[in-house]
């Protein structure tokens, strides 16, 4: 069926979702664009708030406004039937995003967000994946720094691994060597509802710190906790708990599930951060309890505050992935962001996401991860398009 649009951006009028559309109108302007015009549109609950993004990020008059609201299931249908894909930011998803993941599966629209909440994606795959594949709607979560740099990294450690061992690396370790870059209110609002959730229904505690939790029916061998500050004398460095670890971590072990188990059925990850000095430890204490206070206290930031132009701009993230095979082979993979890693390279990450589902990659339907049903040809636009780097050796 013919769309009206390649892609639509819901939640345009929020900090993240306007840098989408800002990059888009930067990026793919006019008939000199990559791959030609793309045909796209911004949406949101208000077309007044729709009008000053527009005008804001730059772009044509013409430049089409699609009313939709959470709260109005028959909305969310109707700009579902209009577009090949839908980018959404409006979270957090475990509180405003489910009519929407039932709309594209219903309609078999493409969609893309930036979901970190693994209980409620756990919930959208027991409930709409097989009539995703039904439908033939791709649906994919995690298009962000939530998990596509650790995703797409772990892929291309295990293919040097088999061009060099002619099997995979059976342990993997994912080491955050450097990042700066800030958070936004929607991630802290998104983090709030899953404690309070998870205080109210105390079962979504185990499914919470189950490595396995995106993987129905298939359970492999016991994966390191990553909770405790540890000394790696191979890098001469300091490990610290990464709090993102528990989305990338499931992320990963969907991806070798959906694929078959590439990676093996034994295979172990696990995501630190490294702390370069022990007189690290006080600042990176000080910053995850800043963190924490922000995400648990009212005076965090707001939803749809952020980082200045400036801090996204000077932000970045470096990467390192260490393989071990069982007979000592080891490889390596090193992934890099030139943004900060949050919205300045995720805004670019979920944009060229949603563009490789419109014009590179056609696959079944279903619930899928950014590495089982993008892969390579994700990873190739977002090293030429998004200011990625991969590397392995």
């Amino acid at each position: 069926m013919k769309r009206d649009f390649d892609l639509i951006v819901y939640g345009a009028t929020g900090y993240t979702g306007r840098l989408i559309a800002e990059y888009l109108t930067t990026a793919y302007r006019g008939d000199d664009a990559p791959a030609g015009t793309l045909s796209w549109a911004i949406a949101g609950r208000s077309i007044d708030k729709l009008k000053k993004v527009r005008a804001g990020i730059g772009a044509p008059d013409d430049l089409p406004l699609v009313q939709a609201d959470a709260a109005e299931p028959a909305s969310l249908r109707s700009m579902c039937e209009r577009a090949a894909v839908i980018i959404t930011t409006v979270g957090p998803y475990q509180l405003h995003g489910a009519e929407l993941v039932a709309a594209c599966a219903a309609t078999g629209t493409a969609y893309v967000d930036l979901c970190g909440e693994p209980a409620w994606m756990r919930r959208m795959i027991d409930a709409h994946h097989d009539e995703a594949k039904r439908t033939g709607a791709r649906i994919v979560f995690s298009c962000g720094f939530d998990s596509i740099p650790f995703d797409l990294g772990v892929l291309t450690l295990q293919e040097k691994a088999r061009e060099k061992f002619g099997r995979p690396a059976r342990r993997v370790k994912a080491r955050l060597r450097k990042m700066r870059g800030g958070m936004s209110g929607g991630t802290a609002a998104s983090a709030q509802a899953t404690l309070a959730a998870a205080a109210r229904d105390p079962a979504l505690i185990k499914l919470l710190t189950d490595p396995f939790a995106l993987t129905p029916g298939f359970t492999g061998p016991s994966q390191p906790a990553g909770l405790i500050p540890e000394y790696d004398p191979g890098m001469q460095a300091l490990l610290v708990p990464f709090p993102m670890a528990p989305v990338n971590t499931k992320n990963v072990h969907r991806t070798n599930f959906l694929l078959g188990h590439p990676y093996g059925t034994d295979f172990v990850y696990d995501e630190m951060m490294v702390a370069p000095g022990l007189g690290d430890i006080p600042r990176v204490a000080t910053e995850a309890f800043a963190t924490v206070v922000s995400l648990l206290g009212s005076g965090g930031l707001k939803r749809g505050a952020g980082p200045t132009r400036e801090d996204r701009e000077k932000g970045f993230y470096d990467i390192l992935f260490l393989g071990e095979l069982p007979d000592g082979g080891r490889v390596e993979a090193v992934v890099t962001g030139d943004r900060d890693p949050g919205y300045g390279s995720t805004s670019k990450m979920i944009a060229e996401s949603a563009l490789c589902l419109v014009r590179d990659v056609q696959g079944e339907g279903g619930i899928w991860t950014p590495g089982a049903l993008m892969g390579p040809a994700l990873r190739k636009r977002l090293a030429e398009r998004a200011g990625l780097t991969f590397s392995a050796r």
